[in-house]
């Protein structure tokens, strides 16, 4: 990504190999770098971006929406799951996945190359970030339960392929996160898994799952380190909204429904029960003490991070895809088809 600043006013082109996208302030900054471009590479305009990188774009009087649409679809039909049965949700509550369970897959590269085009799915898809990251351990040597649990994703993703995200043009410039972990999660390891999601507004801009790098002793601990994260995350995000000049109001509003976790981070004293997340309380105090960051605590059952760290029911996920702001543009009623036509 690059940013120049003309007088006040602020262009920005992000390019991605051959494939580049322009936007700015001011329309004739943009018209004069296109000028430029093309006198200096043979380039083609393609008009306003409508299709990016296997991204569409709708824009409405609402906002600007992604999804992957085509590209889901094609995924679906290459699988062979364009036919079958729908699924309500992308992860089966009642299975823990392990490394030591079923029979091996005779064709590895089947399983890793569906993965692969899961993970790109994900940049429009938080709904499936959670399924990807636990099917992406397996791999080295999947086994047939993985292809299955896989197989139940694509079933999932038949449902709502032009599922996406809505970036609302009512939106103020205010920053927010939220983080979640789950303790001792991975039956292999005992490591936890890390949550954590950002908000500009209402509108949802990033999103992770990832297991921990080392085994947490407490669900505080876990909780904590999961905090850590989303910290860091919005300090990212804050530097990266000013260097496009904008200005973004502090303190920002961090939540998380520990609080252990929280007392933790109040506490300025180390003692033994803290000493070996030592750097993480540094991270974490030095940004509250800067006034980058305000924790708050947030009910379990609102806690929106809840579905990047596990499977949860339909009823839930619907619960908090509303509440991330997930958006089916291609669909009248923003569900795709009717549940009456899927199985769970």
């Amino acid at each position: 990504m690059f940013v120049r600043w003309i007088q006040g006013r602020v262009v920005v082109v992000l390019v991605y190999v051959d494939d580049i996208l322009i936007a700015g302030s001011y329309l004739g900054d943009i018209e004069q770098l296109k000028l430029f471009l093309s006198k200096e590479f043979k380039v083609k305009d393609l008009g306003q971006m409508s299709y990016f990188l296997g991204l569409e774009v709708l824009r409405d009087h609402k906002g600007i929406s992604l999804s992957q649409k085509k590209y889901c679809l094609e995924l679906v039909t290459d699988t062979g799951y364009l036919e079958a049965k729908g699924c309500l949700s992308p992860v089966d509550c009642n299975v823990k996945l392990s490394t030591t369970q079923g029979e091996p897959l005779p064709d590895a590269t089947v399983y890793r190359r569906l993965i692969g085009r899961l993970h790109y799915l994900t940049i429009t898809r938080p709904d499936i970030t959670y399924a990807v990251q636990q099917l992406a351990q397996f791999q080295e040597n999947p086994c047939v339960e993985h292809l299955q649990a896989a197989h139940r994703v694509i079933r999932y993703l038949k449902q709502t392929p032009g599922q996406g995200l809505l970036f609302r043009a009512d939106s103020k410039l205010e920053l927010q996160g939220f983080c979640d972990a789950d303790w001792a999660s991975c039956p292999d390891s005992r490591r936890s898994l890390t949550g954590y999601c950002t908000f500009l507004c209402t509108s949802l801009i990033t999103w992770k799952t990832k297991k921990q790098t080392t085994v947490s002793r407490s669900s505080s601990e876990a909780e904590y380190r999961a905090l850590a994260q989303v910290v860091c995350e919005v300090q990212w995000l804050r530097n990266l909204l000013l260097e496009m000049g904008v200005q973004v109001p502090l303190s920002i509003n961090l939540f998380c429904d520990n609080k252990s976790a929280l007392h933790i981070a109040e506490n300025p004293v180390f003692h033994e029960r803290t000493k070996h997340i030592e750097i993480d309380c540094h991270v974490i105090r030095e940004r509250l003490k800067s006034g980058l960051a305000k924790l708050s605590h947030i009910r379990t059952d609102d806690q929106v991070a809840d579905i990047f760290t596990k499977g949860v029911t339909r009823y839930r996920l619907k619960f908090l895809l509303d509440k991330l702001g997930v958006f089916n543009a291609y669909s009248p009623a923003c569900g795709g088809v009717s549940d009456l036509e899927a199985e769970d």
